[in-house]
């Protein structure tokens, strides 16, 4: 029967204390607050165990390789989101690091597998980045606790190790708001109807910022999928209908949905942006600029969350510890409005 490795959880649980302070202890972290006792207790249920501290933990700031690991599941492969391995590799160049990077098929359990940490750690890296894009919340691997981490596009369910994601929230908002300084007052939104952290924070924000200006209207709110057919779909439940029911504004989930709108609003005979502004989101090469008018669209912060991910990471190998509070809560960077010519100001 093959035994299980013991990890650093495991220790965690049977000295009754943190993941992060077993961390502290067994790297022999300098400038924390833990007791003499506590540490006594950490290693005493340390060695009971048979818990091994990885090479990478135990030789992180003696050793260092210079190079540090990043994860992603998928991302590599989409149509924009090497801007975070750009962003990353950047950073890193600055830094003096070599960056390494692993690509994993995407990860429908939100448990990171620890073979793909322990990839990394066994080839020396001083820190591991996991950036993934299907999560609110992953379970963080023993490897990632007891060394410099950081994760991408989701947070610690722990809340120990430092991440970073783009505002959905405020982004989406953001375009409401724009729309209404525009003038217009019946604006629709088409929704994605797969349930992922973006489709939330989105829908939450048209919500949010609908009902401060008073225009919350639930049947302009259509949920369809998360590509051209769907946007074409939603367009066309939305849009035809008598031209003093019809919206004179419509918001896509992403700039993909957008496409299928520009198809329907042509068929229905409506001009972009005379009888209807269409927004997007993502800013996603290289539609925006593919259709015409070119799609004013909202740009994900991706080549800003890899530059972050590697500024932090630096920082935790430098041992700057206090950047394990980042952990607690997700770092929200914006969303910016990229205006082209798909709106029009009403009455102007």
């Amino acid at each position: 029967m093959i035994r299980r490795q013991v990890g650093i959880r495991d220790v965690a649980a049977a000295a009754g204390v943190s993941v992060t302070t077993v961390s502290h202890v067994l790297n022999e972290t300098p400038h924390t607050r833990t007791s003499d006792d506590t540490k006594e207790r950490v290693k005493q249920a340390a060695e009971q165990l048979g818990y091994k501290a990885n090479r990478l933990a135990r030789g992180l700031r003696i050793n260092a390789s210079g190079m540090v690991g990043l994860i992603t599941e998928e991302i590599a492969i989409t149509p924009y989101a090497g801007r975070i391995i750009q962003g990353a590799q950047e950073e890193a160049a600055k830094r003096g690091f070599t960056l390494a990077i692993l690509n994993s098929e995407l990860n429908p359990d939100p448990e990171i597998d620890p073979k793909l940490s322990q990839a990394l750690v066994d080839r020396q890296t001083d820190g591991l980045i996991y950036a993934t894009v299907y999560h609110d919340e992953v379970v963080v691997p023993a490897q990632m606790h007891a060394a410099p981490a950081v994760l991408i596009g989701a947070r610690d369910r722990d809340g120990d190790v430092p991440s970073v994601m783009p505002d959905e929230r405020a982004g989406a908002a953001a375009v409401i708001d724009m729309l209404v300084e525009a003038g217009h007052t019946r604006i629709a939104f088409a929704a994605s109807s797969i349930d992922v952290p973006a489709t939330r924070g989105r829908l939450v924000g048209v919500r949010e910022a609908l009902a401060d200006a008073g225009l919350l209207d639930e049947a302009l709110i259509v949920e369809r999928e998360a590509e051209a057919a769907g946007g074409y779909a939603a367009a066309r439940a939305l849009l035809d209908r008598p031209a003093e029911d019809r919206s004179t504004a419509l918001f896509c989930y992403n700039d993909r949905m957008a496409m299928g709108v520009y198809r329907a609003a042509a068929e229905l005979g409506l001009s972009i942006p005379g009888d209807l502004s269409v927004v997007g989101f993502d800013d996603q090469a290289p539609i925006p600029h593919s259709l015409y008018p070119e799609l004013t669209t909202v740009a994900l912060p991706h080549y800003e969350m890899g530059a972050w991910a590697v500024n932090t990471l630096s920082a935790l190998i430098d041992g700057k510890d206090e950047y394990r509070l980042l952990g607690a809560h997700a770092t929200l960077l914006p969303c910016p409005i990229v205006e082209r010519g798909s709106v029009a100001r009403l009455g102007v």
